[in-house]
């Protein structure tokens, strides 16, 4: 018990970054259908499915290495679908496919930068860019007024600086 609170405390102080987010911005499209190839996912949606390479499928499009199947006419690239231009979005899946456009890097790292030290150490467990957005996508105390209340009901799921 004494070890498992040294453990605790030990992750509670705040620390460097002992390296850099290794930003994701360079996509091979197409990459994505040779079995070769892994790829991480969102896993837990249950009709969707958001790659690490930013494509968003249905679950039946899912192909064995992970990676959504970019031949099926419904599967997108870096969708904002259900999406608020504060970045706050209706649909996990969506928001992450979202964040992991190359263009929102910029936004990421001001957020990185400017995160209180309560979110630096949530954040330095994040080793890219996918990390990242799964990290931010889901529903946090940012999204909650009073405890209790999503701030909005609907687009819950945020990965802009201020939802």
């Amino acid at each position: 018990q004494e070890e498992r609170m040294v453990r605790d405390r030990n992750l509670l102080q705040v620390q460097e970054h002992e390296q850099p987010i290794l930003w994701k911005v360079k996509f091979s499209a197409g990459n994505s259908s040779q079995l070769s190839n892994q790829c991480r996912n969102s896993v837990q949606g249950k009709l969707l499915i958001t790659d690490e390479l930013g494509y968003i499928c249905e679950r039946k499009d899912v192909l064995l290495n992970g990676c959504c199947d970019v031949q099926v006419p419904s599967t997108r690239l870096f969708s904002c679908e259900s999406c608020l231009p504060n970045g706050c979005c209706s649909v996990y899946e969506y928001c992450v496919s979202c964040c992991l456009q190359p263009s929102k890097q910029h936004l990421l790292e001001r957020f990185l930068n400017r995160a209180a030290v309560a979110f630096q150490n949530l954040f330095m467990a994040v080793e890219d860019h996918f990390e990242l957005c799964l990290a931010k996508c889901r529903t946090s105390s940012q999204s909650v007024q009073h405890e209790n209340t999503y701030r909005d009901p609907i687009a819950k799921y945020c990965y802009g600086e201020y939802p």
